[in-house]
């Protein structure tokens, strides 16, 4: 709280300006959902990367495909996932959306199989990739 003449104000969340937002486009079977990417260099690279087509591996409620040519700078690898998250696997040059419980899960949240380098989240409704889980391809896109 900042004190402006006696009233009180709320100081708003900073936001850098200079960075463009980075946003893709997830298209599975007949659902299409955006995601918005962080500024790390990971990020940036898998960002580089697109368009891709490519066919989709499921595990549990994870979709995962080869996305080779990224470095996986390790900024964010964790095992600590939510519903949404979009992350990186350099050891298998995977990119992974998880939408739901993986084979690993011990409660509500997803449990990648290795620590995974986080860059980004759903925008929306991830479990609506639920639906189409038997589709053959996934499509990545900027936008």
């Amino acid at each position: 709280m900042v004190s402006t003449a006696g009233l009180a104000v709320r100081a708003a969340p900073y936001h850098d300006m200079t960075q463009p937002k980075r946003r893709i486009r997830i298209s599975v079977g007949g659902i299409q959902l955006e995601a918005e990417l962080k500024q790390t260099r990971t990020a940036g690279e898998v960002f580089a990367a697109l368009p891709i087509e490519a066919p989709i591996n499921t595990w549990g409620e994870e979709f995962y495909f080869k996305l080779p040519g990224v470095k996986d700078h390790r900024e964010t690898a964790t095992n600590q996932l939510k519903v949404g998250d979009v992350a990186f696997w350099g050891a298998g040059q995977v990119l992974a959306i998880f939408f739901g419980r993986t084979p690993m899960s011990m409660g509500p949240d997803p449990v990648p199989a290795d620590r995974v380098n986080v860059i980004g989240r759903i925008v929306g409704d991830a479990t609506a990739f639920k639906r189409v889980m038997e589709a053959p391809t996934i499509r990545v896109e900027r936008i």
